[in-house]
């Protein structure tokens, strides 16, 4: 718990780097070591160079056989640093994407509502990996630069023109890959953003198969995919299209330029022996391709800070309070809760925004950190003012009303999945806001229109509900739930495999399955929001049964569409534009309120 504070204080790479200083300390040494190899690889190659065209193969071989050893050295330290960048870039990913799916744990239900599935995926499971392998890129490229540099270095000192003409192709190409990165970065933002749509679009297609093929939706989400494809590929070919003019130019630049060298260097040996000796051209003709690794190299180093910026930015844009809202416990326990609900004077207010990128100038080394996008407000709708009830333990009540008049939005803010903007939500008389997440987790529980079934067993599903719960306690919750017959007609009965997001169930099955997780928690409230609403007229009443069996034995609050389901409920809230105009039974509501009289008629007709 101390590292989650830590985190939401101050996120940054360096805190998971930090746990293995050791390993990286040996990393970076092992790559000085194989890259100061291929400085005097060059050097030795060189002389042997010389030896051989003086005829002294002696030294020659001599200096040949140091190389091999100095090539076996060099693959040594590669073998280890390969080991320990496997080892430990997985051990860093690891924790990255747990820590990250804990922060995704926290953020409340809004903050998912408010931003795709994509963005989370992306975030969670991809961008770790990016940043992992940007930042080892980083080490191995400066280690190539360093060694790039003292053998250009090296070659400059042979002749003060030639170092001129090397620093003018140097700091050419450095322009070259700085006007190409600056592209870059924003070209990259532009192409994450597009992967995190279609990322979500294709989660949408593989959830909704059914009813894409059912409606005939074929057509148009392929027009829609093909659309979102063509701009995702639309940014990607700019951002491609940027990097290889610039990196022809460059290339073009360090061609003709290295091949100018050795023509200047021909001619300084024309002009005279004592400018540039025999030896000095052969280094500088064997070794000519590091001025390429040297400007190349900046430019993929360039590219590595670019992706860090990015998917740092946008990992750690998780614990942005501000977008990405967290949910937000108390202390306080209730020892003996009976399941009473009050809502004093409730406020709540639906506002949506809209994020955007701010306008910067490009930094290479500002921190990664300081990511903070722009927020707008485009949309906002007043829910409730000043809403006041009651619910007495152990009843059964339900709330009913047109789309939109504020039903779902009660249960959230019930169930704290949102949180009310003024006024008090009470259970069994103290402030939600105050009670600790287990207490509140424990006392309500939440059986959504469109549960989700994990891919798991029908008893693994359950268990997941109460991990300590006997196969005893889980027959009686599956009877309770209405649930039991059909799993006795199977095969493997309760250690049956349900399939993703339960497919392999009908739309009443899920919900008894449900239930029956509800159940098993023991839960002092229990809300059902939507329950029937999607189900066919069996299931439904299959469902009906399971929560009427649970009446007088918890809280039970319902938001139903079909009115025939909540007959039986001991009171309904009928609510209108946000406020609850009338209250009583079926039967007196039904009797004196013509609104919620013609709602009932309008559904049996």
């Amino acid at each position: 718990m101390k590292k989650d504070k830590k985190l939401n204080k101050k996120p940054n790479i360096g805190i998971y780097l930090a746990k293995i200083k050791g390993p990286i300390a040996a990393y970076i040494f092992l790559t000085i070591l194989a890259a100061a190899c291929d400085v005097f690889f060059a050097i030795f190659i060189a002389r042997v160079l010389t030896y051989i065209k003086d005829e002294n193969f002696d030294q020659a071989i001599l200096m040949m056989w140091i190389s091999v050893g100095i090539t076996v050295f060099q693959r040594l330290c590669w073998l280890v640093v390969n080991w320990l960048y496997f080892k430990y870039s997985n051990k860093v990913m690891a924790d990255l994407n747990l820590d990250l799916a804990k922060q995704a744990f926290k953020l409340n239900s809004k903050t998912y509502n408010d931003h795709d599935t994509g963005t989370f995926v992306q975030r969670i499971v991809e961008d770790p990996a990016r940043i992992v392998d940007a930042l080892t890129n980083i080490v191995d490229t400066v280690m190539n630069i360093i060694t790039a540099l003292v053998i250009v270095i090296y070659i400059a000192t042979l002749n003060v023109w030639v170092a001129l003409l090397l620093l003018a192709i140097v700091v050419l190409g450095f322009a070259i890959e700085y006007i190409r990165v600056k592209i870059r970065r924003k070209n990259r933002a532009d192409v994450r953003k597009k992967n995190d749509m279609i990322n979500s679009l294709t989660t949408e297609i593989v959830r909704s198969e059914k009813d894409i093929k059912s409606l005939g939706l074929e057509k148009k989400l392929t027009e829609v995919s093909k659309e979102k494809y063509v701009s995702y590929r639309q940014s990607r070919y700019n951002m491609d299209m940027t990097d290889m003019w610039m990196w022809s130019a460059r290339n073009w630049l360090i061609g003709v330029g290295s091949l100018l060298v050795l023509v200047f260097g021909a001619h300084l040996m024309q002009i005279s022996v004592s400018l540039l000796s025999i030896e000095a051209f052969i280094i500088i003709y064997t070794n000519r391709g590091y001025l390429w690794n040297l400007v190349m190299g900046v430019g993929t180093l360039a590219n590595s800070f670019v992706d860090i910026k990015v998917s740092h930015g946008r990992m750690f844009a998780l614990f942005d309070e501000d977008e990405f809202v967290t949910e937000h416990f108390g202390t306080e326990t209730i020892e003996n809760p009976v399941g009473k609900i009050e809502f004093k004077d409730v406020s709540y207010t639906f506002r949506e925004y809209e994020w955007k990128e701010p306008e910067r100038k490009f930094s290479l080394f500002k921190r990664p950190g300081a990511y903070r996008r722009e927020r707008t407000l485009v949309a906002e709708n007043k829910i409730f003012k000043d809403l006041s009830f009651e619910i007495q333990p152990n009843t059964t009540v339900a709330f009913v009303g047109k789309s939109g008049s504020g039903k779902s939005t009660i249960l959230n803010l019930m169930s704290k999945m949102y949180e009310a903007d003024g006024g008090e939500v009470l259970i069994d008389g103290k402030n939600i806001n105050s009670l600790n997440k287990e207490t509140l987790r424990k006392t309500i529980s939440l059986v959504n229109q469109f549960p989700y079934i994990f891919d798991m067993t029908i008893k693994e599903n359950l268990l997941l509900a109460k991990a300590s719960a006997t196969d005893e306690e889980i027959v009686d919750a599956l009877k309770k739930a209405s649930l039991y017959e059909f799993v006795e007609t199977l095969p493997k009965g309760i250690d049956t495999r349900v399939g993703e997001s339960g497919i392999k169930l009908s739309g009443g099955q899920k919900q008894r399955l449900a239930i029956a997780r509800a159940l098993l928690r023991n839960s002092n409230i229990i809300i059902f929001d939507e329950s029937t609403s999607s189900l066919d007229n069996f299931a439904q009443e299959e469902v009906k049964k399971s929560i009427d069996g649970l009446k007088g034995k918890s809280t039970i609050i319902i938001v139903a569409h079909r009115l025939s389901t909540i007959k039986n409920v001991d009171r309904i809230f009928f609510l209108d534009s946000g406020e609850i105009v009338d209250e009583g039974t079926f039967d007196e509501l039904f009797e004196r309120n013509e609104k919620f009289k013609a709602m009932f008629l309008a559904e049996n007709i």
